[in-house]
């Protein structure tokens, strides 16, 4: 049996009892991928800077960003492969994933993988594989987070990046946005000086810290969603064996009601625009009452990230939904059925339904959505 972990999931195949020799490690291949991913966020370190990366002397104002991110993608994958060798599954080592393309990925990478290239035959086994990396890694969010929040610059920062916001009454919120934890403002409000500048979520990917722990949070929770070949499914099939199914039925449903909120909030913003077409006002007659009562009511559900549908597609027909069955029916101990608690606390403190969005600062009718944020963003204790 061979499987793969790509990207933000661990993949197992339909297991086999036949035990496969230990296959030679890429060692120069490996190192390759991982120069090319230092190389490609730092060029997107100093993009989130304000600079511009093409310039090598800008490359400075990327470096710090691109060994944060690295550090949290080894912390991972790295988790998952200690946890492999010492079970004695044949294991390759982590090959990290360059994209130096910002419309593609503003992050400079689309993440890393490992495969696992001998049959797991134990819960005990896919339990430790499967958390290990989305444990070690919101460990090293949460240190990088809290280290951010500790040595939060002052305000003057983010108007050396924007020096036309000196001129503002307030700080605009368009452009790109990172989107709510519960984890986050928690850290903030114990860890962050008094009176300290929080920046806004649209400004902190300008803040290495913080945006390499978000990203590490946002990374953390996908992998947690409950599907068969995610880490999250791994985990919950081997801590509740069958019933992992029924959960991820649940939670699939669930990224899709979210998802088509998102997607109707950017249908939303789209007829709020005129224009003089006949089927476009007759669409646009039809539909903004309708998309305006549910504004009413629920504003947040149309600023839900449209991104879960995504995901959803993913979970179904990709990765799939039910995990594959172990032939092993020994319950977990105590101690990893705690740790299979911490998992998903990790995943719910972690979790952002509103994702990453783009705010064009499209203005409605109503003022719904005001176009600034007040300055005196601070944090009062």
């Amino acid at each position: 049996m061979e499987s793969r972990r790509f990207d933000f999931y661990t993949r197992f195949d339909d297991q086999t009892l036949e035990q496969t020799k230990p296959r030679p490690q890429r060692y120069a291949l490996a190192i390759v991928f991982f120069l090319l991913t230092v190389i490609s966020t730092i060029l997107a370190g100093t993009a989130l800077s304000g600079k511009i990366p093409w310039e090598i002397e800008n490359w400075q104002y990327g470096i710090t960003y691109s060994v944060l991110i690295m550090l949290f993608l080894a912390s991972h994958e790295f988790g998952h492969y200690i946890a492999a060798r010492l079970h004695k599954v044949d294991a390759s080592l982590p090959y990290f994933l360059p994209m130096p393309l910002v419309f593609l990925s503003p992050f400079g990478t689309f993440g890393a993988f490992i495969r696992t290239r001998s049959p797991i035959l134990s819960r005990k086994a896919l339990f430790d594989i499967g958390a290990a990396g989305p444990l070690a890694g919101f460990v090293v969010c949460v240190a990088i987070l809290i280290a951010g929040l500790i040595t939060l610059p002052p305000i003057d920062f983010l108007y050396s990046i924007h020096p036309e916001y000196r001129a503002l009454p307030a700080i605009p919120e368009n452009g790109m946005r990172f989107g709510d934890t519960l984890l986050l403002p928690i850290l903030a409000h114990i860890f962050a000086p008094e009176n300290a500048f929080m920046p806004p979520m649209n400004e902190i990917y300008h803040y290495p810290f913080l945006c390499v722990g978000w990203f590490g949070m946002f990374v953390t929770a996908l992998n947690m969603l409950p599907f068969g070949q995610l880490d999250g499914g791994h985990i919950l099939y081997a801590m509740f064996g069958n019933r992992q199914r029924k959960i991820a039925s649940v939670v699939w449903w669930l990224i899709v009601i979210f998802g088509l909120g998102g997607a109707l909030g950017e249908l939303r913003l789209i007829v709020q625009n005129d224009s003089p077409d006949a089927f476009y006002t007759t669409i646009q007659s039809a539909l903004s009452p309708f998309l305006e009562s549910i504004y009413r009511v629920a504003p947040w559900y149309l600023n839900v990230w449209s991104g879960w549908l995504f995901w959803a597609f993913i979970g179904r027909f990709l990765v799939k939904l039910p995990h594959p069955t172990v032939e092993d029916y020994e319950p977990l101990n105590k101690g990893r059925m705690a740790l299979g608690w911490a998992a998903i606390a990790a995943f719910v403190l972690s979790f952002s339904y509103n994702g990453i969005t783009m705010d064009l600062n499209i203005q409605g009718d109503a003022p719904q959505k005001p176009g600034v944020r007040v300055v005196e963003n601070s944090i009062h204790k």
